[in-house]
């Protein structure tokens, strides 16, 4: 039926691509090479005497990464959800492999990275994406029996099985809770019920303040590094050195800068104060060299990815597409949350890299191929395209042509 006004409207596919994503996102890793080499650089010299050593490295990954996902997008999302199960087995493999073979890679007491010298990447990163399709192709395939106590364990059991490897085969806590949580938040998306997940999500806020209470009580009678990483939550001052000190500095880095910052270059607690600063801590770096205004324009840049993906979400072509988009949103708002989080001090200190921002080529390379996947989502998504009548063209043409001939006389 014609619409109001004499205009067709007329519902139809066509080859949409979301620039808008993908240039945000181009955005974000240029600020972040910018602020790599800044925070970078003093480091790189004293280690390697090339002040480029990281900047050029990551800048390498980053051009190689955005190829990947504009490669990723022009193919059909449903073929990587029948690549799903290979995906999700293939990680585990490999994060086993991090355990048990020579492949395995240890840096700063950490066996994390699989590789040789020259090539090295992070299993676990592959693991969450292999969470978002696995989890996503499984609703899919149960249907309406997902919607069951059962459904939602035999889903809930597959995120575990995948948290549980990154904890156990390479002692990466930070991961395994990320990938736990974007296991449990697509089941929420994908679940009608919302008063089960509310009442599970209120025990679990008590019982990480129990846990926070009696662990504030045991403060000299534990050994374990992960409960100093919360004592020292507690009380950075007291226990600066299990780590502290890098927590205080970054503070200080952070109030130092005050609104405008002290210009880009300038922030002097990466001189060896913060150790590492192009990792995890890079942000209390842009807050000391750009300031509160700074940091407000990268957390406004973060929040416009963040709609880009709740919009392509929300008009999926398709329920794969939705969860699919949504677990990305999911992966990358934890890890911005997380990371500024123990930045501020928020949170107790946990490995998390600020995505796109912080250095790692395995980080960017995976997260770019995420948001390919979620540009191929956007490229099926349906729109709506008016069409004016051919005889509304021609009288608007005459009169346009009427107007202009008025003016000229």
């Amino acid at each position: 039926m014609p619409a109001k006004g004499n205009v067709k409207v007329e519902r139809k596919i066509r080859g949409y691509y979301d620039y808008n994503l993908l240039a945000v996102v181009i955005i974000l890793i240029c600020f972040g090479l910018v602020m790599l080499y800044s925070a970078s650089s003093y480091e790189a010299t004293e280690i390697t005497g090339n002040d480029m050593h990281y900047l050029t490295r990551q800048g390498a990954i980053s051009a190689v990464a955005i190829l990947f996902a504009i490669i990723i997008s022009k193919i059909d999302y449903h073929f990587f959800l029948k690549l799903s199960g290979v995906l999700y087995f293939l990680s585990l493999l490999l994060m086993a492999a991090v355990k048990y073979s020579p492949l395995g890679v240890e840096y700063n007491g950490a066996r994390r990275w699989l590789g040789t010298d020259s090539f090295q990447f992070q299993p676990s990163e592959i693991a969450k994406i292999a969470v978002i399709l696995f989890v996503t192709s499984q609703i899919i395939r149960m249907g309406r029996d997902f919607y069951t106590f059962k459904g939602v364990f035999i889903v809930f059991i597959y995120g575990f099985l995948q948290a549980f490897g990154a904890y156990y085969f390479t002692d990466n806590l930070s991961t395994a809770i990320i990938i736990m949580a974007i296991d449990v938040l697509m089941i929420f998306v994908a679940h009608p019920k919302t008063k089960p997940f509310i009442v599970i999500f209120l025990i679990l806020v008590v019982v990480v303040i129990a846990a926070v209470v009696i662990l504030s009580q045991i403060a000299d009678s534990g050994d374990g590094f992960r409960i100093r990483r919360v004592l020292t939550w507690l009380d950075p001052e007291k226990y600066s050195e299990y780590g502290g000190f890098q927590v205080l500095q970054g503070l200080y880095a952070i109030g130092s800068g005050g609104f405008f910052g002290k210009g880009l270059g300038n922030s002097t607690q990466k001189l060896s104060a913060i150790p590492e600063a192009q990792n995890d801590m890079i942000f209390s770096v842009i807050c000391e060299e750009l300031g509160l205004f700074g940091a407000i324009i990268l957390l406004l840049l973060f929040g416009y990815l963040l709609y880009r993906l709740m919009w392509i979400a929300q008009n999926a072509a398709d329920l794969k597409g939705c969860l699919i988009a949504s677990g990305v949103f999911i992966h990358i708002a934890l890890q911005v949350v997380l990371n500024i989080c123990v930045v501020l001090n928020v949170i107790p200190t946990t490995g998390v890299t600020l995505p796109f921002v912080s250095y790692g080529g395995t980080s960017v390379l995976f997260l770019m191929g995420e948001i390919g996947l979620v540009l191929g989502v956007a490229s099926r998504i349906e729109i709506k395209v008016r069409k004016v009548p051919e005889e509304r063209k021609a009288n608007a043409n005459i009169q346009r042509t009427a107007e202009r001939s008025s003016l000229t006389h």
